[in-house]
């Protein structure tokens, strides 16, 4: 129970990564605030955490809102009186040529990934502060550390994601914050479903490229992320953390 009665807000937490962390993070004892942008898929996920006997409570709304922000720490302050780990996970993908991206496509992906990352932490930080201690989980992606035709906003965005780490956790350790991205390889979830058809790639494609020979589970994205969480990280700050079977040190065909 590394995480026992620590409060935990993870955006995009419905399904997919953040949902596994949500489920992993409370098996460790942690209160949980769900969030997706759908209020109705919350509930799901807080009712589920709650019938296995966990607390959790959900709050909608969409990150590229600041307000969204501020609700969602300000939830967790006002239900457990406290905030300690923010876990920066929703997220979208853009596919296409650079040349033909709509301003629309590269707008919502840079201010889902990154803007309303920024946002939440702000939010977050402004409880933290004050309670002199927290950890912000930023799940960035292996191409924030490398390049991939046709993902422009994609990795500009997650690029973006680990600088703004970087930046954080040099600004706010002196109050006790830990700042880390998480920076997973190609993951099973809805969102590489839908991927597959614009990326034109395929799960032999991936299992190839991957040393591992396989997709990485949310599952083992969120055990990192729950030992990033707990005081057994008490000194990793400002890091990347890559979780991707080898992907980024294999450099050959």
């Amino acid at each position: 129970m590394r995480l026992r009665d620590r409060v935990a807000v993870i955006t995009g937490s419905s399904m997919g990564i953040g949902e596994a962390i949500a489920w992993a993070y409370a098996r460790d004892g942690a209160r949980i605030v769900v969030n997706s942008r759908a209020q109705e898929r919350g509930d799901a996920v807080a009712r589920a955490l709650r019938a296995e006997g966990h607390e959790a409570i959900a709050v909608a709304g969409d990150v590229r809102e600041p307000s969204t922000a501020d609700r969602l720490a300000a939830a967790a302050h006002q239900r457990w009186n406290r905030l300690d780990i923010l876990v920066n996970n929703a997220g979208t993908s853009m596919i296409g040529p650079s040349e033909a991206l709509p301003e629309e496509g590269w707008r919502v992906t840079i201010d889902t990934n990154l803007t309303g990352a920024f946002f939440c932490a702000q939010a977050a930080a402004r409880v933290m502060i004050p309670q002199r201690g927290g950890v912000i989980l930023n799940i960035s992606s292996i191409l924030g550390e490398v390049g991939l035709p046709k993902r422009a906003a994609y990795c500009a965005s997650k690029h973006g994601l680990i600088g703004l780490t970087k930046v954080l956790a040099a600004e706010w350790a002196r109050h006790g914050i830990r700042v880390v991205s998480i920076d997973p390889a190609y993951i099973k979830t809805p969102m590489d479903d839908r991927d597959q058809g614009s990326g034109d790639y395929t799960n032999a494609d991936i299992e190839r490229r991957t040393p591992a020979g396989r997709f990485g589970t949310a599952e083992e994205v969120a055990r990192v992320a729950t030992f990033l969480a707990s005081e057994d990280a008490s000194y990793i700050t400002g890091s990347c953390v890559t979780v991707d079977g080898g992907w980024v040190a294999y450099g050959g065909w």
